[in-house]
């Protein structure tokens, strides 16, 4: 694996750093490639991932030089199909991911923020799409920005190339929470542990039905009626949910009802 992308396990879950700090954590192939295998590697056991990156910043982007320079010597330009399959295999894989973002991220950075399910920010970080500076749509930050906050924020992240900061991000819905840098790793180490303690058949379809609704199932009814197959998709495949309303009539308490 590559020395680019470093991830540490912890019980039930796993953290994924982005460790090219000199270069602000651009994702060449070389990262594509690794989170790509680091993913696959974590799909068996791992019911949250975190990630991360490094030095203050979260990730710059595609490697544009690095895209350059193999489009003049005639290489095929798949950068941005490598891309859209990285962000689709977290979108997809059974885990919950949540961002940590540490500091900046610009275009194929908040790709990865927009297609992690939880987003919890440093104070310190900033967002920005500067694609329109290249005369350029930020054909994969757009979109997922799009789907995430009003169209006239959206509209002011790709027309004017100004970043935000932390504050205005939440605020906007691209983000759940804001801390200060000092605390961002353990605050989301503690989130990441809470979420672990669930049911992992649980976990995975109700990330599905949050991709689900309203992308692909929209209407009231629609959406409750779906919410049924979820409940029997889920105790079909696991005890979990007969054993916990069990332990509820009983009089006990199960995870997350304090």
């Amino acid at each position: 694996m590559s020395e680019l992308v470093v991830v540490t396990q912890h019980q039930r879950w796993a953290t994924i750093r982005l460790a090219r700090a000199a270069k602000r954590n651009a994702l060449n192939r070389e990262m594509r490639d690794a989170l790509r295998a680091h993913l696959e590697a974590l799909k068996a056991d791992t019911r949250v991932i975190v990630l991360t990156g490094t030095d203050g910043v979260f990730c710059a982007g595609l490697d544009l030089k690095e895209r350059e320079a193999e489009k003049a010597a005639g290489q095929a330009d798949t950068a941005g199909e490598e891309a859209i399959e990285l962000n689709v295999s977290m979108r997809e894989h059974p885990a919950v991911f949540i961002a940590a973002q540490n500091g900046l991220a610009l275009g194929a950075g908040v790709t990865l923020v927009n297609s992690c399910d939880l987003a919890i920010a440093a104070d310190s970080a900033t967002f920005g799409c500067p694609e329109i500076g290249f005369a350029t749509y930020a054909s994969m930050a757009g979109p997922t920005v799009q789907q995430t906050v009003q169209r006239r924020r959206a509209a002011w992240l790709l027309l004017t190339a100004e970043r935000i900061d932390a504050a205005t991000a939440e605020r906007w819905g691209l983000i759940n929470e804001v801390v200060g840098a000092q605390d961002l790793d353990a605050r989301v180490a503690q989130l990441a542990e809470h979420i672990a303690q669930f049911d992992p058949v649980a976990l995975r379809e109700i990330k599905q039905a949050l991709n689900r609704i309203p992308t692909d199932i929209t209407g009231w009814r629609a959406g409750m009626e779906y919410g049924q197959t979820v409940n029997d998709t889920i105790r079909r495949k696991t005890a979990a949910a007969a054993q916990g309303l069990a332990h509820f009539a009983q009089g006990g308490r199960n995870p997350g009802q304090g």
